[in-house]
């Protein structure tokens, strides 16, 4: 069999004084256990049992505090790691994001992170209108936290409205569109400028409902993602290749939506 090209389009990495807090934090917060802890050197080992040639890396602030320091962070990796395409993170209540949407352009990074859920913000609250406008006037990307049965915030009702609101913003929804709200995904989620990736779902999720999510949005609406560290990404591939999808289907999926949607060419 030929080699996979694949693309990891979700995986978080930390700094090492941070790392193992970060893990611990986050399974907790999903009474989920980690597989590993999110070192940038250990998703690139881990990376490279698939095959994976880049990765889409971010990080959410939980403060407004965090948000330069991050920034900062995930620039100088993607720096030190060519394989990574970075995308920053912002926080609603942060002052003047629209200073820092212009310093994460000039740090050459491809999008911004939210996480509504742990910033505890809707993510169609009005306010957040004209820095999801200033986005998209800047060519960046966001990539929304969508969906968990226990919260709101990220509600694919919520998403619908922000792609709506600003439909010249690139909006990539996590987890088939909305972690344990998928049956809500078919119903808000089909707009065109609304793109999902397949992380921290194909562990729960049937294997009839995703495939027939991805055949209602169509596969180059859909990215492959781990959610790094949550998950292996070995267990992740074979979940993904257990779909059995057909090979054009698979292959859209694995690396060629992500060459689009990040304008990147995976070798």
């Amino acid at each position: 069999m030929q080699a996979l090209k694949i693309a990891d389009a979700h995986a978080h990495i930390f700094p090492g004084a941070i790392a193992s807090k970060a893990k611990d934090s986050i399974g907790r917060f999903y009474h989920l256990p980690m597989y590993t802890t999110g070192f940038p050197h250990t998703l690139v080992e881990e990376g490279r049992k698939i095959g994976v040639s880049k990765y889409l890396v971010c990080s959410a602030a939980t403060t407004p505090e965090q948000v330069h320091s991050i920034n900062d962070f995930i620039a100088r990796k993607c720096r030190e790691y060519p394989e990574f395409v970075g995308f920053a993170t912002l926080h609603p209540h942060m002052e003047d994001p629209f200073a820092e949407i212009d310093r994460v352009l000039g740090m050459g990074l491809k999008g911004i992170k939210f996480h509504p859920d742990f910033q505890q913000f809707n993510a169609d609250d009005p306010s957040m209108l004209p820095v999801y406008r200033r986005i998209a006037q800047s060519g960046l990307r966001v990539l929304f936290h969508a969906g968990d049965d226990r919260y709101d915030f990220s509600h694919p009702s919520r998403i619908h409205r922000v792609a709506e609101a600003v439909p010249e913003l690139c909006c990539i929804a996590s987890h088939f569109g909305g972690y344990r709200n998928w049956d809500q995904t078919n119903t808000y989620l089909d707009l065109p400028n609304v793109y999902f990736d397949t992380s921290s779902s194909l562990f729960t999720l049937e294997k009839s409902e995703a495939r027939e999510l991805i055949a209602l949005f169509g596969p180059e609406r859909f990215m492959f993602g781990t959610d790094f560290p949550m998950w292996s990404h070995t267990e992740e591939l074979q979940r993904f290749l257990a779909l059995e999808l057909p090979e054009a289907d698979r292959d859209q999926i694995l690396y060629k939506t992500f060459e689009k949607v990040l304008d990147v060419k995976i070798e």
